[in-house]
């Protein structure tokens, strides 16, 4: 049995996530990474009020993510496997060891900032529970025309699914979708249209962006999220941070690949439990945890158990 490292992506932001982390040597030092690269303290960007730009709320998931994987590394707890959700994606190219740190938070500040001069305003992304893909794309066609428009942005378990859009849309799709029995269908404290072709010309500039940037074949075997499939090599990492964005993130492909590759403790960074219940759904002979909810010392233990198992 093995273990992979989770990385949460937008919507997963809490006020003063990054003072919540241990206070620990390998935390000041990612801190300090980020705050050198910013040429501001990252530790100012986690303030509620700070936390609505998109920007910010990306650049702290980010670091997050790095210092909980870097703090159970120090605890001789190492992946089988990385995968990250949407930005969470940078955090696993990171621990994968196929992107620096500083080349991360330099990109991500970047994505941030196309998305939110894409889509200043009155867009965003809702959640559909308890309906299959094909229900929800069905929903999507009765929906959508030339005036109204939504896109399927993430199926991430066989009965929850994201949709992207103007929040005018997603407020009459969400009514829709519980009209149509939907367990429950609500907007995502996400203010852009993620993982649509609404986004497709930041693909295409955040793809010119990371070609300034050298990417490394990963050490730790990385899960795409446009395909669902391994990723072994730098430039196909690239790619997929690239257009993941504009593209839907075939979430329960990627962590069902890795379920059957032997993974069965699935470990999620903080500060994020989302994918952790997502992991407990659909896999009932895993184990999904949260190291938000359960700490490190807990996940490092239970880390050092699978691999040896």
């Amino acid at each position: 049995m093995s273990t992979a490292f989770l990385f949460p992506g937008q919507g997963s932001q809490q006020p003063r996530m990054l003072h919540n982390l241990p206070d620990d040597p390998e935390v000041i030092k990612t801190l300090e990474e980020a705050s050198d690269e910013l040429n501001e303290s990252v530790s100012l960007w986690d303030e509620p009020e700070k936390l609505k730009s998109t920007v910010a709320a990306q650049v702290c998931l980010l670091v997050s993510g790095v210092a909980s994987a870097r703090l159970l590394q120090k605890e001789q707890s190492f992946p089988s496997f990385v995968a990250g959700h949407s930005v969470g994606a940078f955090g696993a190219a990171v621990i994968s060891q196929a992107l620096d740190f500083k080349d991360a938070v330099r990109i991500v500040h970047k994505r941030g900032e196309l998305m939110e001069r894409a889509f200043p305003i009155g867009y965003g992304m809702a959640v559909v529970l308890g309906l299959s893909e094909s229900q929800v794309s069905k929903l999507i066609d009765l929906y959508s025309n030339k005036e109204n428009s939504v896109y399927l942005a993430n199926i991430n378990c066989p009965r929850q699914m994201t949709i992207s859009g103007s929040l005018i849309d997603l407020e009459k799709f969400t009514k829709l979708a519980l009209e149509n029995h939907a367990q429950r269908a609500e907007l995502l404290d996400v203010s852009v249209p993620s993982h649509c072709s609404l986004l497709r010309e930041v693909s295409l500039n955040l793809e010119a962006e990371l070609e300034k940037i050298s990417f490394r074949d990963p050490v730790i075997p990385f899960a795409g999220n446009r395909r669902g499939r391994i990723l072994k090599t730098g430039e196909a990492i690239k790619r997929d941070l690239a257009w993941n964005v504009s593209q839907s993130v075939k979430w329960h492909e990627a962590t069902s690949l890795l379920y059957e590759l032997g993974v069965r403790l699935f470990v999620e960074m903080a500060p994020g439990n989302v994918l952790t219940g997502l992991v407990n759904n659909s896999f009932p002979t895993a184990r999904g945890l949260s190291i938000s909810d359960n700490g490190v010392k807990t996940a490092a233990i239970l880390v050092h158990r699978t691999n040896k198992s």
